[in-house]
């Protein structure tokens, strides 16, 4: 499989993104262990409620398909 160049810096940026997401985090926690997991807590438990919240209001109008054929 081949990649081009500008796929390549994608996948790496992605990575370095990654990676000092990752690093940022370890630190914060290693310096402000209470606050960094509350603030985790919170963060983790607003993306929960905006996903119950997306799939409570979906309207993919699913109920108008016909449920014998499956579509792709």
């Amino acid at each position: 499989m081949t990649h081009t160049s500008s796929s390549r810096a994608n996948v790496l940026a992605f990575v370095a993104i990654l990676a000092l997401s990752a690093l940022t985090m370890v630190w914060l926690f290693w310096h402000y262990p209470v606050k960094t997991s509350i603030a985790t807590i919170a963060v983790l438990a607003v993306l929960g409620a905006s996903a119950r919240l997306a799939r409570s209001i979906d309207t993919d109008g699913s109920s108008e398909l016909d449920h014998g054929k499956q579509s792709i």
